[in-house]
């Protein structure tokens, strides 16, 4: 049966593309016979270091040199190095405009806050660059911020960035020890904050927290405060601290020396969730960031100058990174903090429209639960200028598309991608010039070489696998922070496939190209030797008008003496619903209708709230260790880590 086609771009959308421009320049250029993506994507593969050079020089990267050779030793991965012999600073690609146009824009839940403009932000930026040079600072150091998602933020990332001070960040809704996991890792010199953030209609005071942490990172010189929901805040109490108008009030405006690094200078430090162990530190260097993001933007999601890109998350997810970065295709970054169903899950869509936003980015989560609210966005809001809308951070159910196109906007490119803090890019990607497809990722990105490997390691199509990527690319981490012999960084990406990148996501690659991501490997059921991607089930239960969240694992069984593993599905009811004997028919029926009967659930249980991280995914790893009694690390990551208790000795499952 043939896939639904819910959106085709028009002819004019086609021809004034920033990608469409792009291939013609590159087919005349290098005397091609290229007629499609299909057709261009291999060859972006095949010849990495023409496609990398092009992009290059296509989006216009800064540097004071480019240098002649562009990859060495690309058959080692990991090992490769892209423009060995480049120099450049990221910051100053993030600055390269300087007018009086919104750099960024800033909304919480009660609406517009302020604007700041391409001029301010880089005379503010001026400023800082000299407060961090009193500090002592030098390129190489690591700069911390436990702060919200306000413009502040990315003053302190550019200004840390120009001179190739590492930058890293957490969101203020962390405990004490969650905070400490990650930066007393990379024993920062610094530490940004702000007074306090605001969600869900209360204000949540930070600074009690910043003094245990600032105390317990002995490496900190300063403290810089933001007063954020007081402007007169008394930080004297706090080691170190000062207010940032305080720090910066002797510098004046100037020009900024950025310094010219190399393509591999570390520039951001990212974490993983830390659900199953210590948090990784993923770092990432400057020109891999800077070259794979300006082929994102302006490639992938057509992304022009002046253009209005938001994406709803907090700075501890790599999407913050994202979101910050758009800087450098010269658009508005519109920033939101504060919880995204205020208003009755209409804020976003009001920020969208008064904002005129044309670039809208959320997460999957968000798409259904605000379909489960009975939020109709098309009812209220006007958006002719929003041209996608970007979904991330889990699969993107069928429903969710129908969904969008149905309730929120018919004319936009929904494009769900995939890729994540390891690699600071998509593998799985957007397109302004393809088809939506019903319940598919649109394309793999230009660059990628992705495939599906089976078990053995062969490349398959149509069928369910790994999703992995058989040549290097330039945002690869540099590694692990303190990973000696990089043993952790082999273990992580390259142990099952020899100088093949393993992500870890069960996939199916389609003949027609684009991309079904069923769930992480890691968490894939496997009853009966037959594995099962937990997203595979979630698509089926989570359209069921009773549930409205779900969490598969796979519990061993027998108990005693295990032997195989067995299916187990917890369900999180919308209010004044039960889990009885008809509703748990029905949804053994729905999963064995529309997946498949290995897919059925031995068992259902019906409880109160389901774990997540942060950034709102479903933590199955964790529900699996709580269910076994085993022991669960760093629950500080997780938004409710009370709810790991409802998973404890439960009854349901001794037989």
């Amino acid at each position: 049966m043939p896939m639904k086609v819910l959106w085709t771009p028009s002819e004019e959308a086609v021809e004034q593309a920033q990608l469409t421009q792009f291939a013609r320049q590159v087919v005349r250029k290098r005397h091609l016979d290229l007629n499609s993506y299909p057709e261009f994507y291999q060859w972006s593969i095949e010849h990495p270091e023409d496609f990398w050079s092009d992009v290059w020089e296509f989006c216009g990267l800064i540097a004071s040199r480019k240098g002649s050779t562009v990859l060495l030793d690309g058959d080692k991965m990991p090992g490769a190095k892209w423009f060995p012999e480049a120099r450049l600073n990221i910051a100053q690609n993030l600055m390269r405009r300087g007018d009086r146009g919104d750099a960024f824009v800033f909304w919480d839940e009660s609406g517009f806050r302020r604007r700041v403009s391409y001029s301010e932000l880089t005379s503010d930026v001026s400023r800082a660059v000299q407060a961090l040079a009193a500090l002592g600072l030098r390129s190489g150091d690591r700069a911390a911020a436990f702060i919200p998602n306000i413009p502040e933020a990315g003053l302190f990332a550019l200004a840390a960035l120009s001179q190739g001070i590492v930058w890293s960040s957490c969101s203020p809704d962390f405990g004490v020890d969650g905070v400490i996991e990650r930066f007393g890792q990379i024993e920062p010199k610094v530490l940004f904050c702000a007074d306090g953030y605001r969600y869900n209609g209360e204000e949540h005071d930070s600074l009690e927290r910043v003094r245990e942490i600032a105390e317990r990172l002995p490496t900190v010189r300063k403290v810089v405060v933001v007063p954020h929901l007081d402007p007169e805040v008394d930080v004297s109490d706090i080691p170190k601290a000062v207010r940032l108008d305080e720090w910066l009030r002797r510098y004046q405006p100037g020009d900024i020396a950025f310094a010219q690094l190399p393509f591999d200078h570390p520039a951001y430090i990212l974490f993983t969730s830390g659900t199953t162990g210590k948090p990784k530190c993923i770092v990432h260097g400057a020109g891999g960031t800077l070259l794979q993001g300006l082929k994102m933007y302006k490639l992938q999601f057509d992304l022009r100058p002046g253009d209005r890109f938001f994406y709803f998350c907090t700075t501890n997810w790599v999407v913050w990174n994202l979101l910050f970065g758009a800087l450098m295709a010269e658009a508005s970054v519109m920033l939101y903090d504060g919880s995204p169903f205020a208003r009755d899950g209409r804020i976003l869509f009001e920020y969208a429209q008064r904002e005129r936003i044309t670039h809208f980015g959320t997460s999957a989560k968000y798409l259904d639960a605000i379909a489960k609210r009975g939020v109709r966005p098309r009812d209220h809001y006007d958006l002719p200028g929003m041209r996608m809308l970007l979904s991330t951070g889990s699969p993107l159910a069928p429903e969710s598309y129908d969904f969008v196109y149905s309730f929120v906007k018919k004319d936009v490119c929904l494009s769900s991608i995939s890729g994540g803090t390891d690699i600071m890019a998509a593998f799985a990607d957007a397109n302004a010039v393809l088809p939506v497809y019903r319940g598919e990722m649109q394309c793999r990105s230009l660059g990628m070489a992705v495939e599906v490997y089976d078990e053995d390691g062969n490349s398959i199509v149509g069928k369910k696998g790994e999703l992995v990527c058989t040549k290097p690319f330039p945002s690869m981490p540099l590694g692990f922070w303190n990973d000696r012999g990089d043993e952790r960084y082999h273990a992580a990406y390259f142990d099952k496939y020899p100088n093949v990148w393993c992500h870890g996501d069960w996939s199916e690659l389609t003949e027609r190209g684009t991309m079904i991501v069923y769930g992480r490997s890691d968490a894939t059921l496997n009853p009966g030797g037959v594995r099962i991607g937990t997203a595979e089930i979630y698509r089926v239960v989570e359209r069921i008008g009773e549930v409205e969240e779900a969490c598969a694992i796979g519990q061993l069984w027998p108990p005693e003496q295990p032997t195989d593993t067995r299916v187990v599905l917890f369900v999180k009811l919308r209010e004044n619903h039960v889990l009885d004997a008809n509703l748990e028919e029905r949804i053994r029926a729905e999963i064995r209708r529309h997946a498949s009967p290995r897919h059925v659930p031995a068992r259902i249980v019906q409880v109160a709230d389901i774990p997540r991280t942060k950034n709102g995914k479903v933590v199955e790893l964790a529900v699996r260790c709580a269910v076994h009694g085993m022991p669960i690390a760093n629950t500080d990551a997780l938004a409710n880590p009370e709810a790991l208790e409802l998973y404890k000795d439960l009854p349901e499952l001794a037989t």
